[in-house]
């Protein structure tokens, strides 16, 4: 049997997070929704993968090994990639205990089903959908209700379910364990609930609090001077804390990403740099973002009121009490930036300006507060090259395809906003 993690239609509804990325790519805690199900299910099966056509290029550059939209057995079992798989989903996508012809929905959202290949072809030619339109599916099978997995279906999940999610990706790091080069002066507060990797520096006058939770300081990662860490950090492997940086209550640094200011239950993926001063709150940073000198968001109304997110110039409520800035790929801020509660800045966004900008930046724009225009395409890949040799990385042909591909949809007025 083969198991298929797939993208359905309501990946949509997570631009611009997902713009540059397939779903199960988008983080919480500090792991990909991919990395949680590959641990969680580990050598028992091997999975494969159904994403845009638009980004499979370039996935499968990165993912040489792994099998992309492809269908290589009859019997197949699908896997939502909305899902944020733990033990309890992991240990039925490994039993394998469903029936043919059976889809077992949670709400409204197909999470897993086993069906003849046949039903997954869009076309003659072989084909599957871009993105599966699952209610379709649904209709030409067995509907079986389940209950207790957690699911992306809003935007605004990945912060939702951040905190929980944190602690339980923490189970599996080795606290108490000290390597790298930790300078003498460097204060440590609960030895055992701390790890530092193998060639991580953490330097002169660092504080590691693991006192309220755990701190943990991935291998090459570098710690400045005077830098403070407390109440659940996770630095992954080459990451930098910058001087003086104050980073509390689950703060996720991705591979290779840049932090200072101030932080508090926030995610950086890979690659992004908040460098500087400024306070990043209850925010989603995607890679290649860049916030400038004095970028500050706010995450609390003023009348502690529930926050909704304009998307598609529609409002949504939330739920949520605190919430920052929800920023796609290869978004920049100028110096003294501020963002507004609830703040989503789509893919290639270029801010700048005084005064808050609107609470719904589009893709490949460029302005604030005083007004947008489009940000010309040609520009941005030169921008984007530039941004990605400064670390070493050298965009490729599939990556500036893609790039191109989204950057052309979101001109158009389509809604990649």
């Amino acid at each position: 049997m083969q198991v298929l993690v797939f993208e359905d239609t309501k990946v949509q509804e997570l631009r611009p997070l997902v713009n540059l990325k397939p779903v199960y790519g988008l983080y919480t805690g500090f792991r990909s929704l991919q990395e949680k199900l590959e641990y969680s299910t580990g050598e028992h099966l091997k999975l494969t993968y159904h994403l845009r056509r638009y980004l499979a290029p370039f996935y499968a550059e990165q993912h040489p090994e792994r099998l992309i939209n492809q269908l290589e057995e009859r019997d197949v079992l699908l896997v939502n990639g909305r899902i944020v798989c733990d033990e309890a989903a992991a240990r039925v996508i490994i039993e394998g205990a469903f029936e043919s012809g059976r889809a077992y929905m949670q709400g409204d959202n197909l999470l897993f089903a086993r069906v003849d290949s046949s039903l997954l072809l869009a076309s003659k030619g072989g084909l599957m959908p871009d993105l599966f339109d699952t209610s379709r599916l649904a209709g030409d099978l067995v509907t079986e209700s389940v209950t207790g997995f957690r699911v992306i279906n809003n935007l605004w999940d990945v912060i939702t379910f951040h905190a929980d999610e944190f602690l339980r990706d923490a189970e599996t790091l080795e606290l108490g364990r000290i390597e790298g080069d930790v300078h003498p002066s460097v204060a440590i507060v609960n030895h055992s609930n701390i790890y530092v990797g193998p060639g991580a520096v953490v330097r002169a006058g660092a504080v590691l609090d693991a006192d309220e939770g755990f701190v943990a300081v991935g291998s090459g990662a570098i710690v400045e001077p005077q830098a403070v860490m407390m109440q659940n950090v996770f630095l992954a492997p080459w990451s930098r804390v910058k001087i003086g940086a104050k980073l509390f209550s689950n703060v996720a640094v991705g591979m290779a990403s840049k932090v200072g200011g101030e932080v508090e239950d926030s995610l950086l993926e890979p690659f992004a740099n908040k460098q500087h001063e400024g306070f990043l709150g209850h925010s989603y940073i995607s890679s290649w973002c860049n916030l400038g000198a004095g970028t500050n968001t706010s995450d609390l109304k003023n009348n502690y009121s529930q926050i909704q997110l304009r998307i598609n110039g529609e409002l949504h409520r939330t739920g949520l009490q605190f919430l920052g800035l929800l920023m796609g790929d290869h978004s920049k801020s100028s110096i003294n930036s501020m963002f507004n509660t609830g703040t989503v800045a789509g893919t290639g966004a270029n801010i700048f300006g005084g005064g808050f900008p609107p609470k719904e930046v589009r893709s490949f724009s460029w302005g604030g507060s005083g007004g947008f225009v489009n940000y010309d395409v040609e520009k941005a890949v030169e921008t984007a090259k530039k941004v990605m040799a400064r670390r070493m990385v050298t965009m490729s042909s599939a990556y500036e395809s893609m790039f191109r591909f989204v950057a052309g949809t979101g001109s158009a007025g389509q809604s990649f906003i």
